[in-house]
Formats: C-alpha cells, sequence, structure tokens
C-alpha cells in the first residue's frame, strides 16, 4: 500500500506530528508548501493544524486542488490547543473530490501562546503514531 504523509503547519506541531508519522511508514513527510504532486497515493496522512477554529487556508487550498484520482483514502491527524475541533472543512473537500476518508480523527493537543504550553509531548506524538498504525491497518482490509 502506498502512503503518504502531508502537513501545514504555523508552529511547528504538526511537522513533528508528520515526521513521526512517516518515519513509521519509512517515507518522508510532505510540506505542502512545496507543491508537491500526489500521484497514485493509496492511503493519505493529513496533518494539519487548527487555527482560530479552522484548518489552514494553504491546506484547504492544497487539499481542493488535488486530482480527484490522486488518493485513494485519507487519514485526517489534527493538532489543536482546545484538543477540540476537527478538520470538517478538509474531511468534506476529499469526500467531494471522491476520497475515502477514514471515519476516526485523531487530535493531538497543541499550543498557541500560553494556552496548552508544552504540547504537543512526545506521548501525545507516540498517540498519533499509534493511531495512524491502526488506521493503516483498518485501510488494509
Amino acid at each position: 500500500m502506498k502512503t503518504a504523509v502531508i502537513y501545514a503547519t504555523l508552529t511547528g506541531h504538526s511537522k513533528k506530528i508528520a515526521k513521526a508519522i512517516a518515519k513509521e511508514f519509512d517515507t518522508e513527510p510532505i510540506n505542502i508548501k512545496t507543491a508537491y504532486v500526489l500521484k497514485d497515493i493509496d492511503l493519505l496522512f493529513v496533518v494539519g493544524g487548527i487555527y482560530k477554529g479552522k484548518s489552514l487556508n494553504k491546506m484547504i487550498a492544497y487539499i481542493h486542488s488535488l486530482d480527484e484520482n490522486a488518493v485513494k483514502k485519507a487519514v485526517m491527524i489534527t493538532s489543536c490547543a482546545t484538543k477540540e475541533t476537527k478538520q470538517i472543512l478538509l474531511r468534506e473537500l476529499l469526500t467531494n473530490n471522491n476520497v475515502e476518508v477514514l471515519e476516526d480523527e485523531y487530535i493531538c493537543r497543541g499550543s498557541f501562546l500560553f494556552l496548552g504550553l508544552g504540547h504537543p509531548n512526545q506521548k501525545e506524538i507516540a498517540g498519533a503514531v499509534d493511531f495512524a498504525k491502526k488506521q493503516y491497518q483498518i485501510a488494509n482490509n
């Protein structure tokens, strides 16, 4: 199963999470700023933060521009200071682009200014990796 890990970040949290997940799957995380073109991906891990209640505009634009045949399935992994907000718009965009988005979403505590300082920590990043491995198994069945 060909996997890819993409991320967008302002704080560096999503990059840390994406690097840990990519290492588990022996691949390199892809910063969407590079305008990397995804092709023939069986499972895409989308790692992004929530800022002021929504995903980054750059991530939204990147997902919106995906070729509809580039990705078969996707998994959402989110960094959020409140640990509550999901990437609803990205999920909708992927679904509208004929990508099957697995139901569960991992939300890792992030931080913003003084809220959630010290997050994500190593335990939370390890939790994201464990979640990714489980979702890989689900997608592979």
